[in-house]
């Protein structure tokens, strides 16, 4: 009786449970005209169009200066009096240091009576020399005698061109004890005070001049960024026959622009075994005197100019889980594609495309994270995807430069 009961039991559940069912699924599912259409994702495009390009790059340099001349005595003797304002500009030949020329000037007053005692022997020598010659002929006097008096004669002449050579050695002491400045620029410090003892050629150096305008800058430069731009000249990817190829620009420690371009000098041809570099000499012009010697710069050199550049904007460019460089493209389908991209520097907010995109290709710079490759897009302008929801750092005009 009890298994009798059960089994109603269950059929009575079954005969509600079953229409109950029923009315579910005839409820939950529609006809396929009544179900939601899919949803294209919309992405943010620029076109890429190639445009001339004139590459630079930033080396870091140190100011020297143009002419150093360091001031030596070429006497011996006592600074007089020093002539000069310590640190003020000086011009080429402006007495920098007398030294106490009174030796000097009696070595010159004694040179030069020398001289005139011999020029005043001379003429009677001579007369007597060609006295005996007439009387050598007339065989009056021996040989001997004669060249004797020849001898006289001769040494007559050179004892007054020695005289000559002591008085014009002695003209010129006299001269160094005027010091001068061989170039024109800005003097230093004085190493010795009025009364001081100095040597010639001495080591120290009483003072040392520098021209600063215009002024040196030496900068280095790698022989991996050397052989690399070899390469792209020699590929064809840069040109150097532009204008204004030789200007160089220069940055100060806290990101200032000079006011002055300089001029590449030229390029050494010795690298450097410590520092694996070479150096590049630049002349500025430095009329202000902003420049200093010793100053730590960079130079904005320009390597040359890419007629082809293709430029990107940087939030464009993805990395695959090798670190690869990619960037989703919209063919004329409307389907993305992933391009793997190589990429040479970063120019400002955009990357410098070598390869892997061609003129007229759409990337995808708004969207990214919502498509795959091989999706259906739709194509919105970037503006108006940046207006609809802007990331903090999106600006409009990095798709400006690229078009």
């Amino acid at each position: 009786m009890h298994t009798r009961g059960t089994v109603c039991r269950v059929l009575r559940w079954s005969m509600v449970l079953v229409p109950l069912v029923g009315i579910l699924f005839s409820g939950g599912c529609g006809s396929p005209q009544e179900s939601r259409p899919a949803v294209i994702p919309e992405v943010a495009t620029v076109t890429v169009h190639p445009q001339e390009l004139v590459l630079t790059t930033e080396l870091p340099g140190r100011t020297c200066s143009y002419l150093v001349a360091e001031i030596r005595p070429q006497v011996n003797g006592i600074i007089q009096k020093r002539l000069f304002r310590e640190g003020s500009d000086v011009e080429a030949g402006q007495v920098l240091y007398q030294i106490d020329p009174a030796p000097f000037q009696a070595a010159l007053d004694s040179a030069k009576a020398a001289l005139a005692k011999s020029e005043a022997n001379l003429p009677a020598v001579r007369s007597r020399a060609e006295r005996y010659k007439a009387l050598l002929a007339e065989k009056a006097v021996s040989r001997q005698d004669y060249d004797d008096r020849e001898a006289s004669l001769k040494h007559a002449e050179a004892d007054i061109e020695y005289w000559k050579a002591a008085v014009e050695t002695a003209r010129i002491n006299l001269g160094y004890t005027r010091v001068t400045a061989p170039i024109s620029g800005r003097i230093g410090k004085s190493n010795v005070t009025d009364g001081a003892l100095v040597t010639a050629y001495q080591p120290l150096a009483l003072s040392t001049i520098q021209q600063l305008d215009p002024i040196y800058v030496d900068v280095l430069q790698s022989t991996t960024e050397l052989l690399r731009l070899k390469r792209h000249l020699a590929d064809g990817r840069l040109n150097q026959n532009g204008t204004n190829q030789s200007k160089v620009g220069l940055l100060f420690n806290d990101g200032t622009l000079y006011s002055h371009q300089g001029v590449l000098q030229f390029r050494d041809v010795t690298v450097d075994p410590t520092t694996g570099s070479v150096v590049l000499r630049v002349v500025f012009p430095n009329p202000e005197g902003d420049l200093l010697p010793g100053m730590f710069v960079r130079a904005i050199v320009k390597e040359g100019t890419n007629e082809q550049a293709i430029l990107v904007p940087q939030e464009a460019v993805a990395r695959d889980p090798k670190g690869n460089p990619t960037a989703l493209t919209v063919d004329a389908e409307g389907k993305i594609q992933q391009r793997r991209l190589v990429l040479d520097r970063a120019i400002g907010d955009k990357w410098l495309v070598s390869s892997g995109l061609s003129s007229g290709d759409r990337i995808v710079v708004e969207g990214i994270q919502r498509v795959r490759p091989g999706a259906t897009v739709k194509v919105i302008p970037v503006d108006a995807a940046r207006k609809a929801g802007a990331r903090p750092g999106n600006t409009g005009g990095q798709a400006e430069m690229v078009n």
